[in-house]
């Protein structure tokens, strides 16, 4: 069966309007590349060639024509690819018309078959090769013959400057748009009504998707190549950052159409996105504003909307100007260009503009810290209201965001969710699904589910998109995968899994570089592993440097890991006051999460002096909240820290009772080192219940020793999964001493010997083991 590609140049012209449009658009000059279009037309039809190399050499023909010129160098090594027959046809003709006389360029269009004159031509008289060829013939028959006569000499330059400089493939073609400047396609006799615009030039504008690099060109550009270029970086920078110019290559771009036409507006709207990539706001907000005052100059607001034009492009222009600076965290500038917009948009009675400058209200008063729940259900009702589904997913997916982090039940989030679910199949809201995917991956990490947030994860990673993809893009560069990428790398690091997470993390240095907008994601994700790798190794030299490029990413996770190391050195009064600081702070903006972890380490550093009665209402405290808020894996974590405080004030069995409540979660959803942590302690407390003694003395129970025997060696495989040196050498002292009250000598031997290798290794002194979950 034919594939699609293969109607360009076979069937009868597609019904796509984007085809017609492109096709009966061109504003075209007879140019020596045009002319290499040509011939390569002819050959294919004229060589016999397989099925494979056609259709690979279908699919170029609208790029090759729609697109900008390349040089022969260019041009033949794209043919080459798909085709290397056809390409040596191609150069063997161009060097026929170039080496030899004008009356050989003039007897190849003589002899061109045509869908009008030859009428077993495989070109139909509708279709877009078809109407290319007669768009270049009658161009051609309309040029004077001091026209023809600069046409070959341009032929000749271009055709010998190939193989003068072997590294013409990477320039461009200026001299040729000097001298192919006046070849228009109409004669100095047509009327003034079929003239084009000379100052239209056809020249090379964007090479780069035809080849591997992104090589910027230069000229004037005619009106098709802008739009398409534009067109195509746009769509790259929304779909597919990587595949764009390098923002200094794109910069460099724009500046030299902005030379030739300031009053673009497209092109300072393309200059404001690729700004946006480089965190640069001056230049953002400069290109914006003036994207604005050239769509009100050129009129094209005014054309479709009447005198309405005018105030919806300025409303706008505020709207998008509180946006931007709400991206980069001026929120009273964003603040009073939001009340502009608003004032305009009331005056205007525009709902539409009205809605969106809600959804940034809300959006606005959520970055400040602000409570905006009512703001965000009344922007909700009134989007539905108006019919704007998007908007309304948005709002509803704001409130579950809000409501995760005030403590609501996970089946009250995860039926909201479902409900937008709908709404975005239902209105094929591609964008909004994947959102909806990271959002709740996130909830289940938060609430400890680490099974669940996987799943979700991969259900994202492995869905199809409902946008069409164009330029052979895949859409999975959006934050929604970064953020789902992230997820995956953290859970197999809380695993163990260090070479899947530096295959992950790889993934994400290639597919968010760490110049594009969302590269801080797995920046921080990647620091974040690397600190707690180190800190489970003991290698607190290593991630104490950490520390600081983590406070530049996040600052309240910096002084959380900042308190982190100064407790394991030792620092403790250091360690106490940043805690003391990071729980008002994070009580103010309502990070219920780092308050129960600031907590739980304040409670360890009371251990540290034997204030084990002082940590017991911190520890309370803590599960309380924990509980308030479903976040289970906390709340595991409590509990751990209230046995080991009761293990510590004399009462295992209590101790043990209260382990049993939080083991299973620990074991199904915790991390590596949560698992090992949890049995090591319930190992210290069937020691303690048994009536063991380190001297010796004393009946202990058969039963529970073996127990602990069995539960010690069940944590030394975890520890020995992260590396975890100085909790084996815990684990290897308690057994010898297991080992030597049973009455098992070798093994209490064996013990014995790897706890020896172990603190000769270390080199550090044991701390005690009773100060330490």
């Amino acid at each position: 069966m034919a594939s699609v590609h293969d109607s360009l140049y076979f069937n009868p012209m597609m019904t796509n309007g984007v085809v017609h449009a492109n096709v009966f658009g061109i504003k075209d000059w007879v140019t020596p590349y045009k002319i290499s279009v040509l011939a390569l037309l002819y050959d294919m039809t004229a060589s016999k060639i397989t099925l494979p190399e056609r259709r690979r050499l279908n699919k170029l023909i609208l790029p090759l024509q729609q697109g900008p010129d390349l040089t022969l160098g260019q041009f033949l090594k794209t043919v080459e690819e798909c085709c290397p027959q056809t390409a040596y046809a191609v150069k063997l003709r161009l060097h026929e018309m170039a080496d030899g006389e004008l009356k050989d360029m003039e007897y190849f269009f003589s002899t061109l078959p045509t869908p009008f004159t030859a009428f077993d031509s495989e070109a139909y008289k509708t279709s877009v090769v078809g109407l290319f060829m007669r768009h270049m013939l009658l161009a051609y028959n309309k040029l004077s013959f001091s026209q023809v006569y600069k046409l070959y000499k341009s032929l000749q330059h271009y055709y010998h400057s190939h193989y003068a400089k072997p590294t013409d493939g990477e320039l461009s073609l200026p001299a040729l748009v000097s001298n192919d400047s006046d070849m228009d396609l109409t004669s100095t006799e047509d009327t003034v009504g079929d003239r084009i615009d000379r100052e239209e030039v056809d020249a090379p504008l964007h090479e780069s998707e035809l080849r591997n690099d992104n090589t910027p060109s230069r000229g004037p550009l005619s009106q098709k190549q802008a739009e398409y270029f534009l067109a195509r970086q746009a769509y790259l920078l929304k779909n597919d950052e990587n595949k764009a110019l390098k923002p200094a290559a794109l910069q460099e771009e724009l500046n030299n159409m902005l030379k030739f036409n300031p009053d673009f507006a497209e092109a300072h709207y393309l200059n404001y996105l690729n700004n946006m990539r480089v965190q640069d706001i001056f230049l953002s907000a400069h290109s914006l504003l003036h994207y604005f005052d050239r769509l009100i100059l050129s009129g094209n607001e005014g054309k479709s909307n009447g005198d309405e034009g005018y105030g919806r492009s300025l409303r706008y222009a505020a709207l998008n100007l509180a946006s931007l600076h709400c991206r980069f965290g001026h929120y009273q500038q964003a603040d009073l260009a939001l009340q502009e917009a608003i004032r305009i948009a009331q005056e205007s009675n525009d709902h539409v503009c009205l809605q969106h400058c809600l959804s940034w209200l809300y959006t606005l008063e959520q970055m400040k810290g602000s409570d905006s729940t009512v703001l965000t259900e009344d922007s909700v009702k009134m989007a539905a209201h108006f019919c704007l589904p998007y908007l309304a997913s948005l709002g509803i997916q704001s409130l579950v965001q809000q409501g995760a982090t005030q403590g609501k039940t996970a089946h009250k989030l995860m039926d909201a969710l479902k409900d937008t679910d709908i709404l975005h199949w239902k209105h094929s809201l591609s964008e909004l699904i994947e959102i909806s995917l990271a959002q709740t991956t996130s909830i289940w990490r938060m609430y400890g589910k680490s099974t669940m947030a996987l799943q979700q994860a991969q259900l994202l990673l492995n869905m199809s998109s409902l946008e069409p993809v164009n330029f052979g893009v895949q859409q999975n560069n959006t934050e929604a995968f970064a953020v789902a990428l992230c997820h995956l790398a953290e859970l197999h690091a809380e695993q163990g899994r260090y070479s899947a997470v530096s295959e992950i993390l790889q993934h994400l240095k290639e597919q968010f570089p760490p110049h594009s907008q969302h590269a801080k994601l797995w920046m921080l994700c990647d620091l974040k592993i690397q600190f707690e790798r180190h800190m489970n190794e003991g290698k607190y030299h290593l991630a104490e440097p950490l520390v600081t490029a983590i406070s530049a990413l996040n600052k309240t996770e910096g002084l959380y890991r900042k308190a982190q190391v100064l407790k394991a050195l030792n620092r403790s009064t250091e360690a106490y006051n940043i805690l003391q600081r990071l729980q008002v702070h994070c009580e103010k903006t309502k990070c219920t999460e780092v308050v129960i972890r600031v907590m739980l380490s304040t409670a360890e550093l009371h251990w540290e002096s034997s204030g084990f009665s002082t940590a017991l209402p911190l520890l309370l405290q803590a599960l309380a909240l924990a509980r308030q808020h479903h976040l289970q894996s906390l709340a595991s974590e409590a509990i751990l820290h209230l046995a080991f405080t009761q293990l510590m004030l004399g009462v295992p069995e209590h101790a043990l009772s209260v382990l049993h409540e939080a083991i299973e979660p620990v074991l199904a959803h915790g991390s590596v080192m949560d698992k090992g942590r949890a049995l090591l302690l319930t190992a210290r407390c069937q020691m303690a219940v048994a009536g063991f003694r380190p001297n010796g003395q004393g009946q202990a129970d058969l039963h529970l020793a073996v127990l602990a025997v069995d539960t010690l060696n069940e944590s030394a495989a975890y520890f020995s999964k992260l590396n975890c040196k100085e909790r084996l050498r815990d684990v290897h002292y308690l057994q010898a001493q297991l080992h030597r009250s049973l009455g098992q000598t070798s093994q209490c031997n064996k013990s014995a010997m790897l706890f020896r290798l172990l603190d000769q290794e270390l080199q550090s002194p044991a701390p005690p083991v009773s100060m330490r979950l």
